[in-house]
């Protein structure tokens, strides 16, 4: 289980001050998302286990750069993350031609419109909140403080919202 946003953004302060007693635990609770990030962009282990490595080396070199008042520690880390195995693995990534982004390529895929579709179905907050954790890694915690509710409230949302999309998605 991921450790809060406020734990998070902790380690991260102290890995700025070089503490080494703070890095391992925040490898412990932040490694399995960001590892999860680079395998959804690489989709090969090998690789995904080298760009984690490199991403924990750039997280100790730059802590002192995360800004709690610009983004959530975590979505500072999979922002790192995901420009990382997007810039030093281009080759790994299944796009062809060089004139749209890689975004843009996504969202002109068959099964990305009927996503969109889909998410366009679903009630605004829900969908943003949707967006917010499974794109921009956004905790349930990190949830429940910017839409001020229960975490389990936000739990129960996202499972119902998660389920309609595959039910649409299976239409």
């Amino acid at each position: 289980m991921m450790a809060s946003g406020e734990v998070i953004a902790e380690l991260l302060q102290r890995v700025a001050r070089r503490d080494q007693s703070a890095f391992a635990p925040l490898y412990q609770a932040t490694s399995a998302k960001l590892y999860g990030i680079i395998l959804r962009i690489l989709r090969h282990r090998e690789l995904a286990d080298e760009v984690l490595q490199e991403v924990y080396v750039r997280i100790w070199e730059r802590a002192g750069d995360f800004r709690a008042e610009i983004a959530s520690p975590i979505a500072w880390m999979a922002a790192i993350a995901r420009n990382r195995a997007l810039e030093d693995h281009p080759e790994a990534q299944d796009f062809e031609g060089d004139s749209e982004t890689g975004l843009d390529r996504l969202l002109s895929q068959e099964e990305s419109k009927k996503l969109m579709e889909c998410l366009g179905r679903l009630d605004t907050v829900r969908r943003d909140m949707v967006v917010l954790a499974y794109c921009e890694g956004l905790s349930r915690d990190e949830l429940a403080m910017k839409y001020s509710q229960p975490v389990n409230t936000i739990k129960t949302w996202l499972r119902r919202s998660l389920a309609q999309l595959k039910d649409c998605l299976g239409s």
